[in-house]
């Protein structure tokens, strides 16, 4: 496992429980807007982090949090991923996985082996306008396979798309939302420009308050839930 950073404590990325959030190195995606271009750029990566000196971490903490979030960067390419998320299990505490829905695979492997309790997914675009977003053409028989495993599983999960004025338009949230019709949970991200993995993007236009609105109730008639963040 790369690990580029541990958030010691939180109470936001894990629904209702108390978690340390772990950041691996590398992703597959290289998205115009993504805030943690050190988890995505080799050459911007830090020393990873010491393996053993985060479960020292954790088991110090064990009764204390409830829940490890692992994301990223992509945990999926880490390729020790499912012998680290079954030492945390060992530990008693649940754990949450943050993915891009690029390794089905692994996400099967995960759900059948009863590993992790919640899984959020994140959906970038409409699925014919994913290499607009993502700077890399892998086509969506991925994607699509991943949303399929995650909606037909009996774990916990949310769908999220951070919504960018200059990639996205309002009519792409129709699209996106009947990709994952029926699903328990969509979030909606209103973009927040800070450092982002293209530069240029640091000066980008969220959408308004309003927009973000028509698009919840757009996405309110194919999902149960949906809500903004």
């Amino acid at each position: 496992m790369l690990i580029g950073g541990l958030l010691k404590f939180s109470l936001i990325n894990y629904p209702k429980k108390a978690a340390a959030v772990i950041f691996t190195q590398g992703c597959s995606f290289f998205c115009h807007y993504c805030h943690n271009p050190e988890l995505v750029l080799k050459d911007e990566f830090n020393t990873p982090l010491d393996i053993e000196g985060i479960f020292s971490f954790l088991e110090k903490r064990q009764g204390k949090l409830d829940a490890v979030v692992i994301s990223g960067g992509e945990p999926t390419l880490q390729k020790n991923l499912i012998d680290f998320i079954k030492r945390v299990k060992n530990l008693n505490f649940l754990v949450k996985l943050d993915t891009n829905g690029v390794n089905p695979k692994i996400l099967k492997d995960l759900i059948s082996q009863n590993l992790i309790d919640y899984i959020a997914m994140d959906l970038k675009a409409p699925l014919d306008k994913y290499s607009k977003v993502t700077n890399i053409d892998l086509g969506s028989k991925r994607i699509e396979e991943s949303i399929k495993i995650i909606m037909s599983s009996n774990i916990d999960y949310e769908f999220r798309s951070t919504l960018v004025k200059s990639l996205h338009e309002k009519e792409d949230i129709e699209k996106m939302s009947i990709s994952i019709k029926g699903a328990k949970l969509y979030i909606l991200q209103k973009f927040v420009a800070k450092v982002t993995l293209n530069p240029t993007y640091s000066k980008k236009k969220a959408f308004s308050d309003v927009d973000m609105l028509d698009m919840q109730n757009k996405a309110l008639e194919h999902v149960k839930k949906c809500f903004i963040r």
